[in-house]
């Protein structure tokens, strides 16, 4: 059952973290806690997500505070160092937040940015890590894909293109003209059917995130339908959400790659004491924030309140959709 607005008003803590760099656009992130009786859950949809996409942000919310996690099958999981947008000079700095990764993955076709950028980057990120990916965010058409590609597997190969391109036949097209594997990110969480870039042979890799699919279940399902390859990510979670994600890539039957759960190390200040990798990988266990850092951390009033109204519009989306809430 749904929980009702009144109760997950009384549990909400809204708060602004701080970020090391501009990451999607934002220098903080502002997200939701919900302190439930099974734990903590995070409604973080982002701030220009219509209700209809963030209420399924919220349902992942409500099942992290209101059921008790799926069994696991692995206490730990490998991760990949996140690389920013940033210029190749402060590589080096970034890649030291993520001690014994042996994989990165680096953003790509930032606007504003060019292909000698990207690749200066992933030639940085090369000489520190002997696995690289790249994310494009589907920032490139199928053309400038397959050049991209060219380029950056000039001097040394890639694990994969991340959401290359935008949409599903794109990303077929160019999986046609590249041997490069593509890994599909946004045309799995943001799409009616997460199934379909699957089924349409776009993707050789499928990146999922627990927020945006309504929780760890669903993740689970999606990837029981499926027959390649699944990294569980971030999408760009406190800490509690990274304990979500943990718990989806613990109770995978099968993982193959590194997951993007390492983003905690983006913010300057995060709800609970960061996770350290050792030796690139991360613990899978529950997470509570402190109540200091929740107090230091508060946003203020009028944010509080834009959230407390945006989890109301959610709630009443999900209750539409579900007969028996």
């Amino acid at each position: 059952m749904t929980p009702t607005l009144a109760d997950l008003l009384d549990r909400l803590h809204v708060v602004s973290l701080p970020m090391r760099v501009r990451f999607r656009g934002i220098t903080v992130r502002e997200l939701a806690l919900i302190e439930g009786p099974a734990g903590w859950g995070e409604f973080g949809p982002f701030l220009e997500y219509a209700s209809p996409e963030a209420a399924t942000w919220l349902a992942s919310a409500i099942e992290a505070a209101y059921s008790a996690p799926p069994a696991i099958r692995r206490d730990r999981i490998p991760i990949n160092a996140t690389v920013p947008a940033v210029d190749a000079a402060q590589v080096p700095e970034v890649l030291a937040r993520f001690p014994g990764a042996r994989t990165a993955k680096v953003k790509v076709a930032e606007p504003g940015q060019t292909l000698a950028d990207d690749i200066a980057r992933v030639n940085a990120v090369r000489r520190e890590v002997p696995t690289v990916r790249v994310d494009a965010n589907g920032g490139w058409t199928v053309d400038e894909a397959v050049a991209a590609a060219a380029a950056l597997t000039a001097d040394g190969p890639l694990e994969y293109l991340e959401q290359p391109c935008r949409t599903v036949p794109e990303l077929a097209e160019l999986r046609a003209r590249t041997t490069v594997p593509i890994a599909a990110d946004e045309s799995i969480r943001k799409a009616d059917d997460p199934l379909h870039v699957v089924r349409s042979g776009a993707a050789d890799i499928a990146v999922v995130k627990v927020a945006p699919l309504g929780g760890v279940r669903p993740l689970l399902d999606i990837a029981s339908q499926i027959d390649i390859p699944i990294v569980v990510s971030s999408a760009l979670d406190s800490a509690v959400g990274i304990a979500r994600g943990l718990y989806a890539a613990a109770a995978l039957p099968r993982l193959e790659h590194a997951c993007g759960l390492g983003t905690g190390g983006l913010f300057v200040e995060d709800v609970a004491a960061p996770l350290v990798p050792e030796d690139g990988f991360l613990p899978v266990g529950p997470v509570a924030p402190d109540a200091d850092r929740l107090a230091a951390l508060a946003a203020g009033p009028e944010r509080r309140q834009w959230w407390i109204d945006r989890v109301a519009e959610c709630l009443q989306v999900l209750r539409g959709r579900s007969p028996s809430a």
